[in-house]
């Protein structure tokens, strides 16, 4: 998943949720030892929703749809793809509209900034700018995340061209992850109860 299922899954604790955003930016062990507990607990439930994802027999299908065209960036483009559909049915999922839980998550993402890691840091100010939470409901928020992202991988991706899949497949992909998601919002809920 990307973004903003990671923020959604991250319940009430604005710490819980920072850990969760930075989650791909912490990399180790050791580099865990030097955080706040609940921020630790934040980065761990973001790897226990990677996990969770990368071995559901239904996002399984959603990467094997794209696998012949983008090979190992499949994956990256489902959590994408995926937050699309979070974003496009939104009331079903959450009380307050998308808008107000993006502008939450900007105003507390700005005020724990400082325990973000730098990379982050120098990221969130375009991410608020853009609001990118918001664009994930709209195919060119989509496309901008996908472009973007294709701009910074090292190997040809051709991620940029993945809006046309979403476009081609969209009955199915939306299938898949109304399937997919309960399963994984019980399995972030069993993780924050422990």
């Amino acid at each position: 998943m990307n973004f903003l299922a990671h923020l959604y899954l991250s319940g009430n604790s604005p710490k819980i949720m920072a850990g969760n955003f930075m989650g791909d930016f912490v990399k180790g062990r050791a580099s865990l030892e030097k955080l706040d507990p609940e921020i630790v607990r934040g980065v761990e439930l973001h790897r226990a929703i990677d996990h969770f994802t990368d071995h559901h027999p239904v996002v399984s299908q959603s990467k094997n749809r794209l696998r012949p065209t983008y090979r190992h960036y499949a994956g990256v483009i489902v959590d994408v793809f995926y937050d699309h559909y979070l974003a496009r049915q939104w009331p079903k999922y959450h009380s307050i509209s998308l808008e107000d839980f993006a502008a939450n998550v900007y105003a507390t993402m700005h005020e724990l900034r400082h325990l973000l890691p730098e990379s982050l840091q120098q990221m969130l100010p375009y991410m608020i700018r853009g609001n990118w939470l918001v664009g994930y409901s709209y195919t060119e928020g989509i496309q901008r995340t996908l472009i973007g992202m294709s701009r910074r991988t090292t190997h040809v991706s051709r991620m940029d061209e993945a809006v046309n899949d979403l476009r081609k497949y969209d009955k199915e992909f939306e299938r898949e992850f109304e399937a997919f998601f309960p399963d994984l919002q019980h399995h972030a809920q069993a993780f924050l109860a422990r």
